[in-house]
């Protein structure tokens, strides 16, 4: 099957697969051997199937045009799926209709799968995992972990405050990584780690015993499916596949704080209980996400 994507980057061809950035969407790509194009570009060959990845900000584009050159043309969920009921309601609209329109609707998690057949009644909803593909990370030193990592800054998209304030249980020094959406004076709380591509992400949490990221905005769930690659436990609101998934001893309902804290104090003290949890998620993760499971799920 030849299979094309459509984003919003201005690059044509294919990704490596030792991208020293490997996204979500550059790991789909290299899985699928997924040539690349600009939403608003014209293909140069005709392909089985085209995944267009909407952009969140000027999101608009030509279904039709992209149908021209692929057989079957789907939308992949980019963000949360609430994430367009943000946008003047023409665009809203519009973007209710590209749904209706397409071949397929793919979606980050199961709980959005369930959220788009509800809104379109599409006939074919699907999940596409999350992916890491694992090339260019190589041999991962064995280090002593310490300390706690939270998964993004202090803005409601991360949930950056919540992630703090059970990360406090345990240590008064709680690292985050510097994100887009960082605020100014959250050095205050929390030390931050330079921006780094992907490749470097995964060396430095590497050193890190426990993750937090009590993030309500679910979308593709990496920060969850990269500790559970390192059997790094990991505490998530639930939703989120990756965090369900390969963590299911320590997700807990949205906005319920009083277990998060319970589950870390657990974590630093009973030991069994953390190797277990480092156990289990390393386990799951090769079980449900690594790239030949991807690759079987696909071709079936």
């Amino acid at each position: 099957m030849k299979v094309a994507f459509f984003t919003e980057m201005m690059f044509e061809g294919k990704i490596s697969r030792t991208h020293e950035n490997m996204r979500t969407e550059f790991a789909w790509m290299v899985a699928l051997d997924a040539d690349h194009y600009n939403i608003n570009s014209i293909p140069n060959q005709q392909y089985d199937l085209g995944i267009v990845i909407i952009p969140k900000k000027n999101p608009q584009f030509e279904l039709s045009v992209l149908k021209q050159y692929c057989s079957q043309v789907a939308v992949m969920q980019e963000g949360p799926h609430w994430y367009f009921q943000d946008y003047p309601l023409n665009q809203q609209v519009w973007y209710f209709n590209t749904l209706m329109e397409s071949d397929i609707i793919f979606t980050h998690n199961k709980s959005d799968k369930i959220y788009y057949k509800g809104l379109t009644g599409h006939k074919d909803v699907r999940v596409m995992k999350s992916l890491m593909i694992e090339d260019t990370i190589g041999e991962i030193e064995l280090v002593e972990r310490k300390g706690v990592i939270i998964g993004g800054n202090f803005v409601n998209w991360y949930g950056g405050f919540d992630s703090f304030i059970v990360a406090q249980e345990i240590t008064d020094v709680v690292h985050a990584p510097s994100m887009g959406r960082k605020q100014s004076g959250e050095e205050n709380f929390v030390k931050h780690l330079p921006y780094m591509n992907w490749k470097q992400w995964i060396y430095k949490l590497n050193e890190f015993k426990i993750g937090v990221h009590l993030m309500r905005t679910h979308a593709a769930g990496t920060f969850a499916l990269n500790c559970a690659y390192l059997g790094i436990p990991c505490i998530g609101y639930e939703g989120l596949d990756t965090q369900e998934i390969c963590y299911p001893d320590l997700t807990v309902k949205l906005g319920d704080l009083a277990s998060a804290k319970e589950k870390i104090i657990l974590l630093e003290t009973n030991k069994s209980f953390y190797n277990k949890c480092s156990k289990t998620s390393k386990e799951n993760y090769k079980k449900y996400y690594h790239e030949n499971i991807f690759n079987t799920t696909w071709k079936k």
